[in-house]
């Protein structure tokens, strides 16, 4: 199968799929189309977090304010997955996962970037891509004329929290369509612990949204095991007054 994640909405998304499904008839499987605009950090979030759930794939994730740029474009081979996109850092956290303990994602760079436009390379290099990996086979990928080695390629890794005895100064890293305010900092810094000072203020620590009553505030911790401001039946980031990118501190005290 052939993913596919971007930041397009509607209906940019449709003029990928007729590229790929005029190359290859891969099936199409939609993660997102809504990532926030222009967010490189908080979609390569999600990517982590969703793309090691599939099968062997090929994945294509479109988030690039550098469009049209000298930005280079992608294919990256993590274990069984191949991930096609812009070398902005959006791909590398999931690579990094696919790719499993001790392994190294292998970078190639799309060479033939002869694009019909200047503002959506999606449809015009990276769904062509997308489409001659799948049909050739991720496995000889690189034996496309289409595909360059490279020696360097733009990386990203997630902010650490600032940890001391009483206190964790943290950043929300995305914010879910529920509101949910998705911070960096680990789930085990709120374990055991019934309340912490969400800056400066006392919220209740619950394992899940109906721990305490609809419409209050709470600490979580979320699936991807980290810690989230939420509201049981609201948005967290507007009562906590988070945006991502927004330092969040939690003290024990």
């Amino acid at each position: 199968m052939i993913t596919l994640a971007s930041d397009f909405g509607s209906p940019y998304p449709a003029a990928m799929k007729g590229v790929i499904l005029g190359r290859t008839e891969a099936q199409l499987v939609d993660v997102t189309h809504d990532f926030p605009r222009q967010d490189v950090r908080a979609a390569a979030f999600w990517l982590r977090e969703v793309l090691p759930w599939f099968p062997p794939a090929v994945h294509l994730a479109v988030v690039d304010p550098g469009v049209g740029t000298d930005r280079a474009a992608v294919v990256v081979r993590a274990g069984d997955h191949a991930l096609v996109g812009p070398d902005n850092g959006v791909l590398v956290p999931a690579a990094r996962e696919l790719a499993g303990e001790g392994g190294d994602p292998e970078v190639v760079g799309i060479a033939d970037e002869d694009a019909r436009s200047s503002t959506f390379h999606g449809r015009d290099v990276f769904a062509p891509a997308a489409a001659d990996v799948h049909r050739v086979g991720i496995d000889d990928a690189a034996s496309l004329d289409r595909l360059s080695s490279v020696d360097e390629f733009v990386g990203l890794s997630f902010p650490e929290p600032d940890v001391t005895d009483d206190a964790v100064v943290g950043e929300v890293l995305a914010v879910d369509d529920f509101g949910n305010a998705i911070t960096n900092v680990p789930g085990h810094a709120v374990e055991g612990l019934d309340a912490v000072r969400v800056d400066g203020q006392s919220v209740p620590v619950g394992e899940t949204f109906a721990a305490v009553p609809e419409g209050q505030w709470l600490v979580t911790v979320g699936s991807h095991g980290n810690v989230e401001l939420d509201v049981n039946r609201g948005r967290g980031d507007e009562a906590f007054g988070v945006a991502a990118g927004d330092d969040v501190r939690l003290s024990f005290d």
